[in-house]
């Protein structure tokens, strides 16, 4: 088996962000616990009270029924058969009754509309042959009413219409566009790091399936409660965020999980945020996949969010992608993890008026490398002279049948004693 080579560039840096040297005050503010608006599901976390007008719900009864719970469509579905059934059988009843065929002293000679309808129960039975076809022969109309032929006609195009409606509204409820956004994945976390020497918030994104999603487009929104100028307080202030696949093109290439970049500049709501203010702000940012399905053609959508606990400052994620015998392989247990990253805890507003103090981040997080391999380097050489002390303390070399022709070195000395099985 060839060994994996990973097609995203391994090079992480594990020291942790480093404070910026230059100083600046920080604002403070009270962090208060507010109600995201989207779920991590995608779920609205919006309900609606005080409705007045109900009946616009019933001007469009296909979308309600699609819209409401199985359990609910299944009792809707159950119950328009039966009261069609009970209403038609009615019908029928009145129809025998009306012609005498219900009368038990009627003349032997006249023959019934309905044969072998003699009761409410032959009359319901009747009705229901009649609305599902299935015509078992006991009972039929007969050429005598024409009412009962006019019935008949009208029983079969109403059935029609209601096996029409029902199995349409199941048909859209079973092949509803959420279910494929189950299949549609976002990393539990997103990040913010220094990608191209500017400051990113960074997400990734993931479908789990083979049949891709085409034309698939991703929105981000900063969602924030605001106050104007003229003291009008918007709870839900929804502020649209660049993303550096809808400056390039008008979609994504799907295939595999790809990390959404979001660059830092003047434009975005985050210009202003260091990493403390950050994590006082109250600020949700609303993820949105949208994409038509493959297979089926039917548009869908997946939502998410990431509330200010949510933004790891100073992380980036990891490579999921590696190659293996020729075939491009995705480890998704891997999906969502980061590493820390040399990244400066200011505002992207101060990076661009002082670009020195990446530089300097930069040289401290490389600074800080050097150090920790020659500690590494160190501690090994420290523990090679130990084991060759030790081996040369326990085992003389004239005894030892890889040590015994000449002197020689540390590594040769301990090479040839881990080759050695005694």
């Amino acid at each position: 088996m060839l060994p994996r080579k990973s097609i995203i560039p391994e090079e992480f840096a594990f020291s942790p962000a480093l404070v910026s040297p230059i100083p600046r005050k920080p604002v403070f503010r009270d962090r208060v616990n507010k109600a995201r608006f989207i779920a991590k599901s995608g779920a609205c976390n919006l309900s609606h009270k005080n409705i007045r007008e109900q009946g616009r719900f019933l001007q469009d009864v296909v979308t309600t029924l699609v819209d409401l719970k199985w359990r609910f469509t299944l009792v809707i579905f159950s119950m328009t058969f039966l009261c069609s059934w009970l209403l038609f059988a009615m019908f029928w009843w009145l129809v025998a009754f009306a012609h005498g065929d219900l009368d038990p002293n009627r003349k032997p000679g006249v023959q019934q509309c309905v044969t072998n309808v003699n009761s409410f129960t032959s009359a319901f039975l009747f009705s229901i042959e009649v609305q599902v076809t299935i015509g078992f022969g006991g009972r039929m109309i007969t050429e005598q009413c024409p009412t009962a032929i006019t019935l008949l006609i009208l029983q079969n195009i109403i059935s029609l219409i209601i096996n029409a409606v029902m199995l349409g509204c199941i048909f859209m409820k079973t092949a509803q566009s959420h279910r494929r956004a189950e299949t549609l994945i976002f990393s539990r976390r997103a990040v913010i790091a220094v990608r191209n020497n500017r400051l990113c918030f960074m997400i990734r994104v993931g479908d789990l399936r083979k049949s891709m999603i085409i034309n698939a487009v991703v929105r981000l929104q900063v969602v924030r409660k605001t106050t104007t100028p003229e003291g009008e307080v918007i709870p839900i202030h929804q502020i649209d965020v660049q993303t550096e696949s809808a400056v390039t093109s008008n979609s994504i290439f799907l295939l595999a999980p790809l990390i959404i970049c979001h660059v830092i500049d003047k434009d975005s709501p985050l210009y202003d945020l260091s990493a403390m203010e950050l994590q006082c702000s109250d600020l949700e940012v609303i993820v949105i996949l949208e994409g038509v399905v493959e297979t089926t053609g039917i548009s869908t959508q997946a939502r998410t969010s990431y509330v200010t606990e949510e933004i790891q400052w100073g992380h980036r994620f990891v490579p999921i992608v590696t190659e293996e015998e020729g075939v491009y392989s995705v480890d998704y247990s891997k999906f969502g993890n980061t590493v820390k990253v040399a990244t400066p805890c200011c505002s992207a507003r101060e990076l661009d008026e002082k670009p020195s103090i990446l530089i300097q981040t930069l040289q401290k997080s490389e600074l800080s490398q050097q150090n920790s391999l020659r500690k590494r380097t160190s501690m090994c050489r420290i523990t090679l002279c130990a084991r060759a002390t030790l081996c040369t303390a326990t085992i003389p070399l004239s005894l030892c049948p890889k040590c015994s022709s000449s002197p020689l070195r540390v590594d040769q000395i301990l090479q040839a004693h881990d080759k050695s099985p005694g």
